[in-house]
């Protein structure tokens, strides 16, 4: 059997982790079937329990844009943790990228270290509401910013209505404050901001979406965004958990030039550990304790090891920009090699790529929000996830999320993918 250790694992999960998994996506409910279960990875590759490896789309959902195992990290991980892995108190690593961070991404000058994308955004908007003196919030539908509570909210009846919880636990109350516009539609945000606003306090967006496949803001999206968040007093968060040191070494604050008041990172600047981190101008930083009025504190916030891996990562970043040119050329490659495969095959395809983040959708209509998102074909993908799992290349196990590629994808690897997709049959 293939899977028989993963199998065995999963059984044994669910007796003492709720699903079996420490974060659902890993389930594979949306493609069904076992989750593999992953033993070890270096460079491009994963290895599963079962001796089974795989090409690697998903890259820890993109930190290892360097590959897995990237040896100068490791190093750095090594040489900090034997002189210890936290202190709970300032470090000189914090300092050094702090001062990186903010001389690489446009419109920053401070930032806050913080332990995951979701308490960085959680953590954005509590500061922008408390800079601002008001409650609500704008996001958009399909866009996903972590589970805290504000965010865990479904779309009503129009992008107009307040939104309802899509999560139990999640209060009406908390719902009430959040309200749901359309990805790529200014006119849905146009139309809440005439209405309330001056009760709004900040309007959140990946520049980038990536949690209903990959989606580009369309042209001058982000720039009406700009104008209207400037005319209503309304502070524009930035979400580049995904996009940030990914797309560009400046994001998409860099890739668009468009400038947001808060940024939100994650992912790559732990070099593959937990961390996150939320910054901006000196005016609003200085709003946060213990400089200003607004609480936010964290234990573990800029611990060493996480420090010390993400400093390493985004330093490579910096100092070897061709890293982006070529991730752009093997992007494109695979993009151009897949499209080529279905067209050829008449499986009804669209593919959205930004830099080395790209998704797959099973439908021939342009998808540009969660509602064009919908129309692709699941049970499509489905078969088409597994297909590629048994061929090698492992996908993220939902039509939802985006694809990540790193940079030791090597010719004879992509090679393989096309291969991969060239014997798949939508029968």
């Amino acid at each position: 059997m293939r899977y028989q250790r993963s199998s065995q694992l999963f059984k044994d999960a669910n007796s003492s982790i709720p699903g079996g998994v420490n974060s659902p996506v890993r389930a594979f409910k949306s493609v069904g079937g076992t989750p593999v279960f992953m033993q070890s990875a270096k460079g491009a590759i994963l290895h599963d329990v079962d001796g089974n490896h795989y090409i690697d789309y998903i890259n820890s959902w993109g930190p290892q844009i360097l590959g897995h195992a990237f040896d100068p990290v490791i190093s750095a991980i090594k040489e900090t943790a034997e002189k210890g892995t936290s202190f709970g108190t300032p470090s000189e690593i914090e300092v050094e990228i702090a001062n990186m961070i903010t001389s690489m991404v446009p419109g920053i000058e401070m930032i806050r270290m913080v332990n995951s994308g979701t308490e960085a955004c959680m953590s954005a908007v509590r500061l922008a509401r408390g800079v601002t003196g008001r409650e609500k919030i704008i996001k958009f539908a399909g866009c996903y910013h972590g589970h805290s509570d504000a965010f865990l909210i479904a779309a009503g009846s129009g992008a107009m209505t307040f939104g309802t919880p899509n999560s139990p636990g999640v209060t009406k109350g908390t719902a009430k404050d959040t309200l749901l516009a359309q990805f790529n539609n200014i006119d849905s945000v146009r139309k809440i901001l005439i209405d309330h606003g001056h009760d709004v306090a900040t309007l959140i967006v990946e520049p980038v979406a990536g949690n209903m496949g990959c989606i580009a803001p369309a042209p001058g999206f982000l720039e009406s965004l700009r104008t209207l968040c400037d005319e209503y007093g309304v502070l524009l968060i930035f979400d580049e958990v995904m996009s940030g040191f990914r797309v560009s070494a400046g994001g998409a604050q860099e890739h668009y030039g468009v400038t947001a008041d808060i940024v939100c990172f994650g992912k790559i600047i732990g070099g593959g550990l937990p961390v996150g981190a939320f910054a901006g101008r000196k005016e609003i930083m200085n709003y946060l304790a213990p400089a200003g009025p607004v609480y936010q504190a964290g234990t573990l916030s800029g611990n060493p090891l996480a420090m010390a891996a993400g400093y390493t990562m985004v330093k490579h970043l910096r100092d070897n920009p061709k890293i982006y040119s070529d991730l752009e050329k093997t992007s494109s490659e695979i993009e151009e090699g897949i499209r080529a495969v279905l067209s050829s095959n008449s499986i009804a395809h669209t593919i959205n790529r930004v830099g080395s983040m790209m998704s797959v959708h099973f439908c021939d209509n342009p998808v540009v929000d969660l509602q064009s998102a919908m129309v692709g074909d699941n049970d499509t993908f489905k078969r088409f996830f597994h297909h590629m799992l048994n061929n090698g290349v492992y996908l993220p196990p939902s039509a939802f999320e985006s694809w990540f590629v790193c940079s030791e994808i090597n010719s004879s690897e992509v090679s393989q993918t096309l291969d991969a997709v060239s014997s798949f049959k939508n029968d």
